[in-house]
């Protein structure tokens, strides 16, 4: 006959047998749960996949709030009057904050209660949206600072949200809703194109998109607190809790670990790359499209404050096609792929990264002949990049242990950010404004400016692929380290350290460490 008690050193749960005395191992203490208590999470399954839903909503306002700005950038650069140097430091700064943010939530959510640091990343970026439309363009370092707390917000969910994922579901069923999850990366970034555009459109006010947009975000909330539940690390894989607390090891122990992750190292390099060409494009692309449709004369320049311009509506819906069908179409390749070969994610991340490249570098250099063809071919390579969204979000998930799930996300969104889309943007409008210095101030200069500030994202692309090609020596060796832990055998003389501890203070003895 067994029971469940309290651990005394970790808090969970421990089995204890009934002795032949008739006494538990720690019933004296009066630290035990009721026979019917179960150390497992159980969740109905409906319940799991209600609460995925509310977390792909919160994602789709989550990436809207990263690219209403973007949409309405002319209107933002003519209403504060920056330049394209300073207009790319708006997502800088944003980005800035998100990384810096990243690895702080990363601790929180392995520790404390992920429900709670969620509600609050959702007020911080709600309310900081909300206030930035209030801002008066005598002070537009104030707006820039509200893009940053904006990026705080967001760092959280970024962070949180995919580990959550990762305690709901395993395995076929996990890498099906991570799918459904990183669709809404693109469908909310192509939304919050088409948001800003259609608001400004409509109100002759581009800032009211940030005035509706915290309307959304309470719904969110208020779905969120009733519907998600705070659930323990690890709980899909069925793990004990006591098992969990057990391995609990500091933030430098998960830091080095992960830096040891071959496949972690080498994926989240792969990321970055993805992280500074989606970073470029999701800014100056709206921007750069619009020049090359007044080079090609099918577009008066813009001269007044309210610039409407149909490509941020059009890439914002071209974002959102390609970008259902790219993480539709790389998750389902993963899932067959796999059943073949076991190194089946990274190298279709590799593979997609690779086709993708040519396809941006053609979109760039036919966008001063045809418009046409260079939709096209922007179409292609979007969709090709949008095929690793769930594909690398399942690479981290099957590699790392739970415990750390969260510190590894955060320290992969951190590396991303700091190396890729943090720096893309405001490094395109810095090549851009240098190339234009000293030529006419024309539209044909600053379409050229931005073309070929742009070409070192094929570039860039290419060494992602080769950095998933790296993943793929490493996968299944991480994998089965992975899986080695959350069976608790590598941190064995760790537990039966501590029950040899908790058996000395249980019995009133003293054990060979308090005794030296």
């Amino acid at each position: 006959m067994s029971t469940e008690c309290i651990d005394l050193w970790t808090g969970g749960p421990q089995s204890q047998t009934l002795s032949s005395g008739g006494r538990y191992g720690a019933l004296a203490s009066g630290m035990c749960l009721p026979p019917s208590k179960s150390a497992s999470w159980t969740l109905p399954r409906w319940r799991a996949y209600l609460a995925a839903a509310v977390l792909c909503y919160i994602n789709l306002l989550n990436y809207m709030n990263w690219f209403i700005i973007p949409g309405v950038l002319l209107d933002v650069q003519k209403y504060f009057h920056i330049s394209d140097s300073h207009a790319g430091l708006l997502q800088t700064v944003f980005i800035g904050c998100l990384l810096v943010s990243a690895p702080v939530f990363g601790y929180l959510g392995d520790r404390h209660s992920r429900k709670a640091t969620l509600s609050f990343g959702i007020l911080l970026w709600s309310g900081a949206g909300l206030s930035s439309s209030f801002i008066s363009y005598q002070y537009s370092w104030l707006f820039f600072l509200s893009r940053g707390v904006v990026g705080t917000g967001a760092a959280s969910f970024s962070t949180i949200a995919p580990t959550v994922l990762g305690d709901l579901f395993v395995k076929d069923q996990r890498t099906c809703v991570l799918a459904v999850f990183y669709i809404f990366i693109p469908v909310g970034s192509g939304l919050g194109y088409m948001l800003g555009s259609v608001v400004a459109e409509l109100t002759g006010d581009w800032r009211w998109a940030l005035r509706i947009m915290p309307c959304l975000d309470a719904v969110a909330l208020v779905l969120l607190i009733l519907l998600v539940p705070d659930l323990p690390r690890g709980a899909a894989e069925k793990q004990e809790e006591e098992a969990v607390a057990d391995s609990r090891s500091s933030w430098w122990e998960d830091v080095r670990y992960l830096g040891r992750n071959s496949s972690f190292v080498f994926s989240t390099l792969g990321v970055t790359a993805i992280a500074f060409v989606t970073g470029a494009l999701g800014f100056w692309a709206p921007k750069f499209l619009f020049e090359a449709r007044v080079v090609l004369s099918l577009q008066r320049p813009c001269f007044q404050e309210q610039c409407g311009s149909q490509d941020s509506l059009i890439f914002g819906a071209l974002t959102v096609t390609t970008g259902i069908i790219g993480v539709i179409l790389g998750a389902e390749a993963s899932r067959r792929y796999k059943k073949v070969n076991p190194r089946a994610e990274p190298l279709i991340c590799a593979c997609s990264l690779f086709a993708s490249a040519p396809c941006l570098y053609l979109a760039l250099i036919l966008a001063s002949r045809t418009l046409l063809a260079s939709y096209v071919f922007l179409a292609l390579g979007e969709l090709l990049l949008s095929c690793n969204w769930a594909v690398v979000a399942d690479i981290l998930l099957s590699v790392v242990v739970p415990r750390c799930r969260g510190t590894a996300g955060a320290l992969q969104i951190t590396v991303a950010h700091i190396l890729g889309d943090a720096g893309s943007p405001y490094l395109t409008g810095l090549i851009s404004s240098v190339l234009q210095a000293g030529r006419p101030n024309s539209y044909l200069q600053r379409f050229l400016g931005l073309q070929h500030s742009f070409l070192c994202c094929a570039f860039i692309i290419v060494l992602g692929g080769g950095c998933f090609l790296l993943t793929a020596l490493h996968l299944e060796r991480d994998q089965a380290q992975a899986r080695q832990s959350e069976k608790g055998t590598l941190d064995g003389k760790h537990i039966a350290s501590r029950n040899t501890e908790s058996q000395g203070l249980l019995s009133g003895t003293r054990t060979p460490a308090e005794e030296s």
